[in-house]
């Protein structure tokens, strides 16, 4: 075994604990945010905001959270990262004691920055590995999601009813994984980059990267990829009680979908080393069209649990094939830069996808069946592109 890959496996458990542990808080965020919102909102329609705004907070920093771990290191951005999700749960939990939407809100957002970090674990992952590696270790840090999506639910039934403020203790529970963070960090081998020597190459400028078809490829998959999951699953309670099932079945149904997202991570890496990442992106997409069909063809809960697996696998293999291809498509030096670009571009795709998933399930035609269709049916357009341009990229001659 190489002795760079010696290190990156050490990485790589530390970075699969970070997204086990400190990952929970937004399986926790996502569960109670919504229903703490519905509290707080002055108005019932905007009672999710709060999810959108982590989304945002999370597009908004990702530029600027890469450049700081591209001049600090990766221990110093992430923790940076795990004191902002302590201080926007603390203001959110200020927010849930004072009655305050406002101050939820702002909470919110902070927490955006724990997310925008999170993202670049799979990154971290592959900093000193080697290409043969690389997707391996991608794919083992996006298994640690799984045990998150465990711990975040125990940690919300754990904390139900401790205090008399709903949710509150769910919020301080998430100040106190936050803490765990400088611990868990302590043993990331992830040497701060080195500083750039006068005359030194510094990368090729953002416009030129964004002229390399793999890189805006990548993009452009990844994106797509993550925006359709984050349109349907969101749509997907709504949907499901609105069709006459209870919400225990819903949360089946999301459960299914979130085991489905996380579990094909222990051989995802192994099918890309095999196949080659353009090709198990590919398979993604059609997993997702898959989903959307099957969505259309019925409103049982046979269909929506069929949905929720594909939509799941398809996310998998579709944002985890596309970080394979953009962590091969450029230099060291400019990591931090299209890293950074990258994921302000996937969770911007993201936090539109969170406002307009509402929208087009409550306002479009007359009743729960049309406005999931039509949820269904705004997948099309952007697999088309992705789709399109993966294709193009698969079909050009390769450089020499």
């Amino acid at each position: 075994m190489p002795s760079d890959d010696r290190r990156a496996r050490r990485n790589v458990i530390v970075l699969v604990a970070a997204q086990a542990i400190l990952g929970a808080q937004m399986s926790v965020i996502f569960i109670v945010g919504g229903l703490a919102g519905q509290i707080l909102a002055p108005n019932p329609c905007i009672a999710t905001l709060p999810l959108s705004m982590i989304v945002l907070g999370s597009a908004l920093t990702a530029r600027p959270l890469a450049r700081f771990m591209q001049d600090r290191g990766r221990r110093a951005g992430f923790l940076l990262a795990v004191l902002a999700g302590g201080l926007g749960a603390g203001l959110a939990a200020w927010g849930l004691s004072a009655g305050s939407f406002w101050l939820f809100m702002a909470g919110s957002l902070l927490t955006g920055i724990y997310m925008s970090a999170q993202g670049f674990y799979r990154f971290a992952a592959t900093d000193l590995a080697s290409e043969d590696y690389a997707p391996r270790a991608i794919s083992w840090v996006m298994a640690g999601g799984l045990a998150a999506a465990i711990i975040g639910p125990a940690v919300v039934r754990a904390t139900d009813g401790l205090t008399a403020v709903p949710f509150l203790a769910a919020y301080l529970a998430v100040i106190g994984l936050n803490a765990l963070g400088p611990f868990l960090f302590a043993f990331l081998d992830s040497p701060k980059p080195a500083p750039a020597e006068a005359g030194a190459e510094a990368g090729r400028p953002l416009a030129e990267l964004l002229r390399q078809p793999q890189i805006a490829v990548a993009m452009i998959c990844g994106m797509v990829a993550y925006a359709l999951m984050n349109l349907v699953m969101t749509s997907t309670p709504l949907a499901v009680v609105g069709c006459g099932f209870g919400p225990t079945d819903a949360a089946n149904i999301v459960s299914a979908h979130v085991l489905a997202m996380f579990a094909p991570s222990f051989f995802t890496g192994h099918l890309i080393a095999r196949f080659g990442a353009e090709r198990i992106v590919a398979a993604g997409l059609l997993l997702l069209a898959l989903a959307g069909a099957t969505a259309l063809s019925g409103v049982e809960l046979s269909h929506f649990f069929a949905t929720l697996i594909l939509l799941g696998m398809g996310w998998n293999f579709g944002y985890i094939g596309a970080t394979t291809m953009l962590s091969r498509a450029h230099a060291p030096e400019e990591r931090g830069r299209v890293q950074g670009l990258n994921d302000a571009v996937v969770f911007g795709g993201v936090f539109l996808a969170s406002l307009s998933s509402g929208g087009l399930m409550n306002c479009s035609g007359g009743s729960v069946v049309a406005g999931w269709n039509a949820v269904n049916l705004a997948m099309l357009p952007f697999l088309v592109l992705a789709g399109g341009a993966l294709i193009w990229l698969m079909l050009r001659p390769r450089e020499a």
